[in-house]
């Protein structure tokens, strides 16, 4: 970017072949449209010209892009208040401390850890959770179900729970 700066603006076709498609991800997990996302790829690619004089070369450059991106963003998103965009603003500390596609990611993972759990318990302990836990039952409800008295089954809830988190925890260190 020093060199656009500089006036070499052949620099600014390996800039956009580096970093267009992490733009446009960016765009397009806040927009959910691939033509926004475009646009406002190329936006952010004419800001950079436009405000070349800024980039002062001290932090690094796509730290520069992703800010030029955010307010590309927030002017796209006033501009066009009827299209459905996420609040920027909102997801600012998102964005900064990672990003939502690795949220989405983790989350995924925990489902996933969580189903392999699931699947290693006992029918039994599995039974009383899928109750308890995914059905919303009450105890009482629970134990009229599997006819047995109602401190069974928070026994063998506790005891479930119990075995849940060890493989839970299990599966997630592998």
């Amino acid at each position: 970017m020093l060199r656009v700066k500089a006036g070499d603006l052949d620099k600014m076709g390996l800039l956009f072949e580096r970093y267009n498609r992490p733009l446009f991800a960016f765009f397009y997990h806040m927009t959910h449209t691939t033509h926004a996302s475009e646009d406002l790829v190329q936006n952010v690619f004419y800001r950079m010209l436009k405000y070349k004089h800024t980039f002062t070369g001290e932090g690094e450059f796509r730290t520069w892009m992703y800010y030029l991106a955010r307010n590309v963003l927030n002017d796209s998103v006033k501009q066009n208040k009827t299209a459905n965009h996420y609040d920027v603003n909102e997801m600012a500390d998102k964005i900064g401390g990672g990003t939502l596609a690795d949220e989405g990611l983790e989350k995924q993972q925990d489902k996933d850890f969580l189903h392999k759990a699931m699947a290693g318990l006992s029918e039994e302990y599995r039974e009383v959770l899928i109750l308890s836990r995914f059905q919303d039952l009450k105890y009482n409800e629970i134990a009229k179900v599997l006819n047995v008295n109602e401190g069974t089954v928070k026994v063998r809830v506790h005891r479930a729970l119990g075995e849940l988190k060890k493989k839970f925890f299990t599966n997630e260190r592998r």
